[in-house]
């Protein structure tokens, strides 16, 4: 059998990424998986490195959150290299979205195992991104939360920050084109989603998977905190497009406009600004699942 090799890429500054690496390269080596490491250390966008090492690689490995995975989009989209993931973020959500353990020793068994599916990729104004993009509360809780207070708290992190936020959050205005109609609305914050789980536990829709070919829309559009936190339990199941104040629906693209530009949160990566043109790539990825 041809031993395949692979380009491993882990980001020091996830949550567990340098710590992890040690037992990283151990775990590799016992599955029998031989790799390299590019000369520079990891910075955060990974796909230079990708499109560097195509022809001496069989397949990447990135390790990380889903900020570090969204810095490789481009690359692997460009390189049709397959990719290995290692969960090792803070919340992980790209990897629980495609059913991936998050334990380290069976995520490098699922790679081991060479088997892939094909995931769809969302795209915004020309970035990519695996799993959720978000206007409005997501992004400012993006924007507020510092790496540190991610390696230190982890998820209860975002609920720290996320409770301050809330307190002094705003609904805000925002118009929506998609499948040749136009909406106007108030919001606390709108998702487009690819993949279906983020912000550590939410899910953008029961049903959403990474490989239906659709975006799957949402928006809060609650006036008063307390009525966002009725909304917990059902968000985090995915099933709050069945309120009155919560506007869901499926497309295959969207143009979202507000009055004055607000930052677009890409896997966690501020990345672009409103006015933001969404659409999906279909099947523009393979990923090793177990």
């Amino acid at each position: 059998m041809t031993v395949k090799t692979a380009l491993l890429l882990v980001n020091p500054n996830s949550r567990r990424g340098r710590d992890s690496l040690p037992d990283v390269r151990r775990l590799l080596d016992e599955a029998g998986l031989r790799f390299i490491e590019p000369q520079s250390e990891f910075e955060g966008t990974t796909s230079e490195a990708i499109e560097k090492h195509l022809g001496s690689v069989d397949l990447v490995i990135v390790g990380g959150g889903d900020g570090s995975l969204n810095g490789a989009a481009e690359g692997l989209l460009k390189t049709g290299l397959p990719l290995g993931v290692l969960p090792l973020g803070t919340a992980n959500d790209f990897a629980r979205t495609v059913g991936l353990p998050l334990n380290l020793a069976a995520a490098i068994k699922a790679i081991a195992k060479d088997k892939t599916t094909q995931i769809d990729l969302g795209e915004a104004n020309g970035h990519l991104f695996f799993n959720v993009a978000s206007v409005g509360f997501s992004a400012d809780l993006a924007l507020s939360l510092t790496e540190k207070a991610k390696k230190r708290w982890g998820k209860l992190g975002y609920a720290i920050v996320a409770a301050r936020l809330l307190a002094s959050s705003r609904l805000f205005t925002a118009t929506l084109e998609h499948d040749g109609q136009t909406e106007e609305l108030r919001t606390l914050q709108v998702a487009v989603g690819n993949g279906r789980f983020y912000g550590g536990g939410m899910t953008v829709h029961a049903d959403a998977t990474a490989t239906d070919g659709m975006l799957d829309f949402y928006s809060l559009e609650v006036d008063h905190w307390w009525r966002l936190l009725k909304l917990l339990p059902s968000i985090r199941k995915g099933t709050h497009g069945n309120w009155n104040d919560v506007r869901s629906f499926s497309t295959k693209d969207l143009t979202i406009r507000t009055s004055k530009p607000r930052a677009v949160n890409l896997d966690g990566e501020l990345k672009t600004n409103t006015p933001v043109k969404f659409s999906i790539r279909e099947k523009a990825i393979s990923v090793f699942v177990p």
